[in-house]
């Protein structure tokens, strides 16, 4: 079975797949050695490790390169935060993701953010019809690769995030989503009703005052992502580590 069919195959079991979101080879090499099925990138940490914002600041080109040093490292699935494509149109969006299957990758995130004018959804319309258009045309070039399909009321504290999700969720799963993301949703009753309106996994996204996983994948939660909250903690981490070695005069907190 190839990495493509062992992801989808995740997205089904009975407790919520818990990805572990990595930013280079030796993030990912640990969340394998440390029994996780699957792991992802986050756009964030991948870009601040280098010294961009967020926001496809960094270019396809050195994404890419980051990718393909990570799944030559592990054999378990990697799917990809390509945040909304690195492509003008859905002909260039499918020809990135064309450059990700080749690696082996076995799925990606795409988001209805407006990366060019922050805090603003694209139009569920206009979202929809990309997603159907790259879906055909992976289909086309006989790619499978999973399709996760992220949408941002929540995250974004739209006034009426909840039923912004639930419209979205039905006209993305009509385009092809292969799964919906909603980070920023936090409420269980919230949670329980996206998931009795979604007919494909969902993912959320840690966040302080989300559930345990066993809560979420009782509420029928199929996919957990820990976005950039990693990085940054491990970020903080090093901060802490750097102020006791001045301040100790010594590199005994290392040891």
């Amino acid at each position: 079975m190839n990495n493509y069919n062992k992801f989808k195959q995740l997205h089904h079991q009975e407790q919520a797949l818990l990805l572990g979101n990595v930013w280079n080879v030796n993030t990912a090499q640990l969340f394998e050695e440390k029994g996780y099925q699957a792991v992802a990138t986050s756009s964030s940490a991948i870009a601040q490790s280098l010294g961009y914002d967020d926001g496809e600041q960094l270019s396809f080109g050195e994404m890419l390169y980051i990718v393909g040093r990570i799944i030559k490292s592990i054999s378990i699935p990697l799917t990809v935060d390509l945040e909304s494509g690195y492509g003008e149109n859905s002909i260039a969006i499918v020809e990135n993701i064309k450059y990700l299957h080749e690696l082996g990758v076995a799925g990606i995130n795409l988001e209805d953010s407006d990366i060019s004018n922050p805090g603003k959804l694209i139009s569920a319309e206009q979202f929809s019809e990309k997603v159907a258009l790259i879906k055909a045309g992976l289909s086309k070039e006989n790619i499978d690769i999973f399709m996760n399909i992220r949408t941002d009321a929540f995250l974004l504290n739209k006034e009426n995030a909840l039923e912004e999700t639930l419209g979205r969720i039905k006209t993305y799963v009509n385009s092809g989503a292969d799964g919906i993301f909603v980070p920023g949703i936090q409420q269980e009753e919230d949670i329980r009703t996206v998931v009795t309106a979604s007919p494909v996994p969902v993912n959320v996204m840690c966040l302080p005052e989300l559930s345990s996983f066993e809560k979420l994948s009782a509420l029928g939660v199929k996919r957990l992502s820990m976005g950039g909250f990693m990085y940054r903690y491990l970020d903080n981490q090093f901060a802490i580590a750097i102020d006791r070695i001045k301040e100790e005069g010594s590199f005994s907190p290392l040891f």
